[in-house]
């Protein structure tokens, strides 16, 4: 889903770029009640991971293929304002090292593949967190659909800027179509990727992944009684 320059007008990708710098630095302000000396390596960890993974596509359908976007899986691992930073890093690597993005829109891709992802990959996993049991097993079954959730309303929001200011000659129908169709597959294949990372780090260190910590806030002291006392221990 990587824009490249040209695609939208100066404009439009003058006011994504603004909005991509007014979210980073609220990002960073949220950021610090985020992070704390366990958590902080994650991040690193979590970016480097994404990046990885982006550089990997998988085949989806017609020749077409998708890779790992990892919006909602950064904002599960470290919080949804790390999260943000952590793909914002992604994306200005990739569009200064491996041209993957054109320069005058990172802002677009920090807003449609951070910033949307982001936001709504969490908002989701909130959300379904408040339907399922309250257990540390449901949060990766949580974050995989909230993965699968975040990646067509991106490429809706893509839809979106190239209706406002799109400068290639592309029906717009035809374009909406062709993004939802095949980013409903690409989903498919982060909810999966998704679902494995984060049940991975669950299964060894649930504290450390920043979408668990209310459900282990949650537990409940187990008073079991003592083999050697009799007493509750």
């Amino acid at each position: 889903m990587h824009v490249p320059d040209g695609f939208l007008d100066a404009p439009t990708s003058v006011a994504t770029g603004a909005v991509a710098a007014v979210a980073i630095g609220v990002a960073l302000r949220g950021a610090r009640r985020e992070l704390d000396d366990r958590t902080a390596p994650l991040a690193g960890l979590a970016a480097a991971f994404i990046f990885a993974t982006q550089m990997l596509n998988f085949p989806v359908a017609s020749g077409t293929s998708g890779h790992l976007l990892g919006g909602a899986l950064a904002a599960i691992l470290v919080g949804p304002f790390t999260g943000l930073l952590c793909m914002a890093v992604v994306f200005l690597v990739q569009c200064l090292l491996f041209a993957d993005g054109g320069i005058t829109a990172l802002g677009t891709n920090i807003d449609l593949m951070g910033l949307v992802t982001v936001t709504v990959g969490w908002l989701v996993f909130r959300s379904v967190q408040v339907v399922l049991p309250k257990r540390i097993s449901m949060v990766p079954a949580a974050a995989a659909v909230a993965a699968l959730v975040s990646v067509p309303v991106a490429a809706l929001g893509f839809v979106g800027l190239y209706a406002v200011g799109g400068s290639a000659d592309i029906p717009l129908g035809h374009l909406a179509t062709a993004m939802v169709g095949v980013h409903l597959l690409i989903g498919l294949g982060e909810a999966v990727i998704t679902f494995l990372a984060v049940g991975s780090i669950i299964a060894v260190r649930p504290d450390l992944v920043y979408g668990a910590r209310r459900v282990l806030a949650q537990r409940e002291l187990e008073v079991r009684p003592s083999a050697s006392t009799g007493l509750a221990a």
